[in-house]
């Protein structure tokens, strides 16, 4: 699959590439029985643009809760990978959002999804106003943008599939 991009609220866009996609493909949830995944977004603001790009993303960790419909994200690696990325990068690899999968074809956050994201919008330590919220579905992955100033979460259109 190609990049996927997105308009974002600030008037830029906002790059899912394909490596990351690449990993949240090997996560969907096609089998009866299989579990949610879920794990971190990491990437950069592109320097003198209001563009985002997401090129790297944690996945599911020993220690994570999964079951068929909920991942809860408990392993202490995906903060250790977020540190070590920022770190290795002199600041330039950021946090940037969280991921995980629905056993749905076209995915909707449910009331448990919107209020942990604005949980997140409230207590995470973030660069920037927003944080990016992406469910994969089975044949659709869309993301969320949550405002941490007014705690609004919006689905972005796509400009690019």
């Amino acid at each position: 699959m190609d990049n996927l991009i997105f308009n974002i609220t600030n008037g830029g866009r906002i790059k899912l590439t394909n490596s990351a996609i690449e990993v949240l493909q090997q996560y969907k949830q096609l089998q009866e029985n299989s579990k949610e995944s879920g794990g971190v977004l990491l990437g950069r603001f592109i320097k003198n643009s209001k563009n985002i790009v997401i090129d790297k993303i944690t996945i599911p960790s020993k220690g994570d809760k999964q079951t068929r419909f909920s991942f809860k994200r408990i392993s202490p690696l995906h903060q250790e990978i977020i540190t070590e990325e920022w770190q290795k990068s002199s600041g330039t690899c950021n946090y940037l959002g969280e991921w995980h999968t629905h056993p749905e074809d076209f995915p909707t956050p449910s009331g448990v999804d919107i209020r942990d994201w604005k949980r997140k919008l409230k207590t995470d330590t973030f660069s920037g106003r927003y944080l990016y919220f992406i469910i994969a579905g089975i044949k659709s992955i869309d993301i969320w943008e949550g405002d941490r100033r007014t705690l609004e979460i919006i689905k972005l259109n796509i400009t690019k599939r």
